[in-house]
């Protein structure tokens, strides 16, 4: 595989292929003793660069215990302000206990920890159809790779036979999910109570309806300045829940600065996708969080993400912002079009 050392021979569709044919991920490259990072990986340095300078930035943290009694009111203002100022918070009492949490990491940890040729009957590029083990889901079309590997597999409206999960993670898999898909719910209740509207509005929209897993591991990295996590992105979904071990890397964009997120113990990290920022708020009310990750030299990271989708996303049907937010004052800034060409829009894509 290709290094920084011979730039001269190298052919990325040669060594792309090789590493996709390997089935065994960044991982495999780790454990096989890569002391440089493979050109496929390397990024232009102005993506990589860090940027410390907003070091008493903190991100906002709600507590959502009490949000079906007397706190909800108060937590409805933390939800609106926190998604139209920033795209982000982070969720604490959200309903999901801390060992559920703490054993779906573990659980994600030791899928991709096991010996490669346990991983490798998973390895599939069908991640949206199927429980798939893969590394970097544009491999093929990014001019760039990702220092990640990720276990995906689709929640709702299809989700798969428990059979079909690695025995390693597979009871907690369906555990967390059961908890994610409430709370999940919950957090469509408060954004749309957030935009004024009645609290069951996105859900009747089926902003829901739709939604999968990520659980996505971070190898060490020899050369952890020259390449990333995930590069820089918005989410295309409406929201995603982010659980994430206590090992950093998370950031995101704010005032021009790249800003650490440090992991807080119990809580989920819930972002603004676009879907969100395009069909259901007028002129951009809430926005959708551009964020990557960082790796580093001496750790491996491991997260999930769980996003929400909806139904419609690949409907050729026609949307626009939600009426109930338009007036003469407050006209709509996006004209009618696809969900997809929506999103393709506001990632600066021709559509």
């Amino acid at each position: 595989m290709a290094t920084t050392t011979n730039i001269s021979v190298y052919d990325r569709e040669t060594e792309v292929k090789a590493f996709d044919d390997s089935k065994a991920g960044v991982k495999g490259l780790v454990d096989a003793g890569l002391t440089k990072v493979p050109l496929m990986f390397i990024h232009p340095p102005n993506n990589t660069k860090s940027d410390t300078a907003v070091s008493e930035f903190r991100a906002p943290l709600i507590d959502l215990a009490g949000v079906h009694d007397n706190r909800r009111p108060k937590i409805i203002d933390q939800v609106r302000e926190a998604c139209e100022n920033l795209g982000f918070f982070m969720a604490v009492n959200h309903g999901i206990p801390a060992s559920v949490l703490e054993d779906m990491i573990d659980g994600i940890r030791r899928f991709h920890e096991q010996d490669a040729q346990m991983k490798q009957g998973f390895y599939s590029r069908e991640f949206a159809e199927k429980v798939s083990f893969l590394s970097n889901f544009n491999l093929f079309r990014s001019p760039t790779a990702t220092w990640r590997d990720s276990l995906c597999w689709p929640v709702a409206p299809n989700p798969p036979n428990p059979t079909e999960f690695p025995a390693v993670c597979r009871d907690i898999a369906m555990q967390y999910s059961k908890g994610v898909k409430r709370l999940g719910y919950t957090l469509l209740e408060l954004m749309s109570e957030a935009l004024g509207l009645n609290a069951n509005h996105l859900k009747d929209m089926e902003c829901g309806e739709k939604y999968f897993h990520g659980g996505h591991y971070y190898p060490p990295c020899p050369e952890p300045e020259l390449t990333l996590g995930v590069e820089r992105h918005s989410d295309s979904c409406f929201l995603t829940l982010l659980l994430q071990d206590q090992v950093s890397g998370f950031q995101v964009f704010h005032h021009n600065h790249w800003i650490d997120v440090i992991p807080h113990p119990g809580a989920l990290l819930i972002i603004v996708g676009l879907s969100l920022q395009v069909v259901v708020i007028t002129n951009d009310r809430f926005k959708g969080l551009e964020h990557r990750v960082l790796v580093n030299r001496v750790r491996s990271r491991v997260s999930v993400t769980s996003g929400f989708s909806p139904t419609f996303f690949a409907s050729s049907k026609l949307y626009s912002p939600i009426k109930e937010l338009v007036s003469e004052e407050n006209p709509p800034k996006y004209e009618e079009a696809t969900m997809a060409d929506h999103v393709a829009y506001m990632r600066g894509e021709r559509v």
